[in-house]
């Protein structure tokens, strides 16, 4: 299952946002542009900001989450956003013996399909632990004989070893776990993509549940966050889903649904 927490983000951030962008028309000392900026000042000059298009100061503040209850599918799709750190757990490292998986909904609507799906993840989850099992036999018995280490020893190194090439075999469906930062900017391209209805299902659901998160933090800063026609023309075509009025009361209830 999605769990998501807002692990950390830059102190005061539309403050630092106003901050950046008054700098670069005032002569003032920057402690003296932050003494003068309330946070009522703060949140008027981004607002401000996000008319007139200026989006590089908000480059200057970053939030950091934590992403459970994903799969690997999603993780593809995400680390996409090429402006963002990840830190994700390792299939080389981790052993996955009785791994979770992510079911999609339509599979799991679908009784059929869903003992289908369940019967090919064990399936997957034993062919996994026979190759794993397989593999550090083998290896712990030529770590023994090639480098003449203990048995303990041997078969700890094998581990490794095996679970490194067992992985190959694991699913999409296997869930994962990663931190994520991304700076603002990086985040209003990231809803504008992933919080469209033609978006994957999964990766709308972990972007609508990030914007919730942040938007409390900086109300002012992502303000017209979420897909394209929050703000402006739907950039679909004929692709379209045909409701931007419906998309834009969904994310305004988001965002109000957030604040309570």
């Amino acid at each position: 299952m999605l769990k998501v927490n807002l692990l950390a983000y830059t102190p005061e951030p539309e403050k630092v946002v106003a901050a950046a962008a008054k700098l670069c028309y005032s002569g003032a000392q920057i402690d003296k542009l932050l003494a003068g900026l309330t946070p009522e000042k703060s949140r008027e000059f981004v607002e401000r900001l996000a008319k007139m298009g200026h989006e590089s100061p908000t480059e200057h503040v970053s939030f950091t989450f934590a992403i459970e209850g994903v799969s690997r599918s999603l993780l593809a799709q995400i680390t996409r956003h090429r402006i963002a750190s990840y830190s994700v757990q390792s299939q080389r490292y981790v052993r996955l013996d009785g791994f979770e998986y992510v079911t999609p909904p339509e599979v799991a609507a679908d009784p059929e399909a869903s003992a289908a799906f369940e019967q090919a993840m064990r399936a997957e989850n034993e062919q996994y632990e026979r190759i794993a099992a397989l593999l550090k036999e083998g290896h712990t018995r030529r770590l023994m004989r090639e480098e003449g280490l203990t048995e303990a020893a041997a078969a700890k190194k094998a581990e490794k070893l095996a679970i490194e090439d067992a992985r190959f075999v694991l699913p999409n469906a296997c869930e994962t776990k990663m931190i994520v930062t991304m700076n603002a900017r990086s985040l209003h391209n990231f809803f504008r993509h992933r919080c469209c209805s033609r978006a994957q299902w999964e990766i709308r659901a972990l972007a609508d549940e990030m914007l919730r998160l942040v938007y409390p933090v900086a109300p002012a800063l992502f303000a017209a966050a979420g897909p394209s026609c929050v703000k402006g023309a739907c950039p679909e075509g004929a692709m379209s889903c045909g409701d931007s009025a419906g998309m834009r009361a969904k994310y305004a209830s988001l965002k109000k649904g957030a604040l309570n």
